[in-house]
């Protein structure tokens, strides 16, 4: 196992997940990808991006999130750690598995937060997603 992906959403435990992806990377010599996926710019998908301060605001938010993959990736590699981070726009499940297939992941590693029914039944689950349409392993870890 040479190459895992984890998948971040910068939302709560995210350290958490990393640390049990740099186990699985200790104990296998493997390179960490953390990956990021961002909601795509309006313009991008074919809307007004309306005011300019929206757009600035979107701009201020993508340099937040990649300083963030940066940092985490800084500190693995403090560790002795082979990280990189991706930070990619467009609809989420799709891009992780289109990257993990061009990286050659050998193992996909996303968490999982147990939200109520209503919220799975309007927006289902990132890590359910993934499950289902990668031919690579996904582990899934259940978030605190």
């Amino acid at each position: 196992m040479k190459n895992i992906l984890v998948t971040l959403d910068f939302e709560e435990n995210e350290k958490q997940l990393i640390d049990v992806a740099t186990q699985f990377a200790q104990s296998f010599n493997s390179k960490l990808w953390l990956i990021h996926i961002t909601a795509p710019d309006p313009d991008f998908v074919g809307y007004d991006a309306g005011p300019q301060y929206i757009r600035d605001n979107r701009a201020k938010e993508i340099k937040k999130e990649h300083r963030q993959l940066e940092d985490y990736c800084r500190a693995l590699e403090k560790q002795g750690m082979d990280a990189d981070g991706i930070l990619l726009q467009g609809a989420t499940t799709e891009m992780i598995i289109k990257k993990s297939e061009k990286l050659n992941i050998d193992l996909i590693i996303t968490g999982h937060r147990n939200r109520g029914i209503f919220y799975k039944a309007l927006l289902g689950s990132v890590s359910s997603q993934i499950i289902k349409k990668s031919k690579i392993p996904v582990l899934v870890i259940p978030l605190r």
